[in-house]
């Protein structure tokens, strides 16, 4: 009984000892919880145009920051390698509509979702073909030196990193909330079918949508890739935007921020303070561990809808 009083309220004794640390390590949580809610962004606006979970965000925020690297290293400045990556994304973004989801649409989710992992596979493939598979330096520019903020050391990056991050996501929940645009995507959410049928262009809606995602992936591949190194870990950590999903529910740009931020804060402060009593690595399972108690108690997340289907 002892070790689990230890084990539970142990580390509560060192923040309270310690306290402007532990606001350190949840200043540092929020910071990159909002790089997390930048990720999946990127999936929650595949999900609300066609219903289904793009599996192949994670590869396309790779494949972004490999090309801005390499067409960099190809002479580019940054400006310009940046213009040229976009470019690229937004082409992607046409020819999967075009080749891979014009042929399936009105087809099962499921079917979607399994053209998605293809997707995956060829964008990894082609991509690390095309710029090479070597680890890739990404410098943009930013300080990360540490500075103090009301005696709270906080990374100049992380606040770089999160501001843009912050103005993206406010940027396109704007979009989808107060535009024509946005309103003809949350059409094409609810009903494929009513959509056309009162002249919604399916195709043109998806090409939209996929190139947000194509713009999105690479402005959390920059991100990401100068605090990282762009390698192919960085589609991993895209993954990690599925449980801040689960936590904030697929179909909510305001569940996608406030999910990032808990994930962000839980896996740091469980690092930081649990560590030497769990052993190391927790940052690589604590969000999977958290979605896995929402899906047991709440699936459809904090903002997500409930989806009640009759037979």
């Amino acid at each position: 009984m002892d070790a689990v009083l230890d084990f539970l309220f142990g580390p509560l004794k060192e923040i309270w000892a310690y306290p402007t640390f532990f606001v350190e390590v949840v200043v540092g949580g929020l910071l990159t919880g909002v790089m997390y809610s930048l990720v999946a962004l990127g999936f929650v606006l595949i999900f609300k145009a066609s219903g289904v979970f793009n599996f192949a965000q994670g590869a396309m925020v790779l494949s972004a920051a490999l090309s801005f690297v390499g067409f960099n290293e190809l002479g580019a400045p940054l400006w310009l390698a940046l213009v040229l990556a976009l470019a690229l994304m937004i082409g992607l973004a046409f020819v999967i509509e075009r080749v891979v989801l014009r042929p399936l649409v009105n087809q099962a989710p499921i079917i979607l979702f399994m053209a998605t992992i293809g997707v995956t596979f060829f964008i990894d493939g082609f991509f690390q073909m095309l710029w090479g598979e070597d680890v890739k330096r990404l410098d943009v520019g930013i300080p990360k030196d540490p500075i103090e903020i009301s005696g709270v050391l906080v990374n100049t990056f992380d606040i770089v990193a999160a501001v843009v991050a912050g103005t993206l996501v406010a940027t396109l929940a704007f979009f989808f909330q107060s535009t024509r645009i946005g309103r003809a995507l949350r059409a094409v959410a609810d009903d494929h079918q009513a959509a056309q049928s009162v002249g919604i262009p399916l195709q043109t809606i998806w090409v939209i949508v996929w190139s947000v995602a194509g713009i999105v992936a690479l402005v959390a591949g920059i991100m990401w890739g100068s605090k990282l190194g762009v390698q192919f870990s960085l589609a991993l950590v895209a993954l990690k935007a599925l449980p801040v999903l689960i936590l904030g529910g697929f179909t909510s740009i305001p569940g996608a921020i406030i999910g990032g931020l808990i994930i962000g804060v839980g896996e740091k402060v469980a690092e930081v303070f649990w560590a030497e009593k769990i052993g190391g690595g927790i940052e690589d399972w604590f969000a999977y561990i958290l979605a896995l108690f929402f899906l047991m108690f709440r699936p459809q997340g904090l903002f997500g809808e409930r989806i009640i289907e009759r037979v």
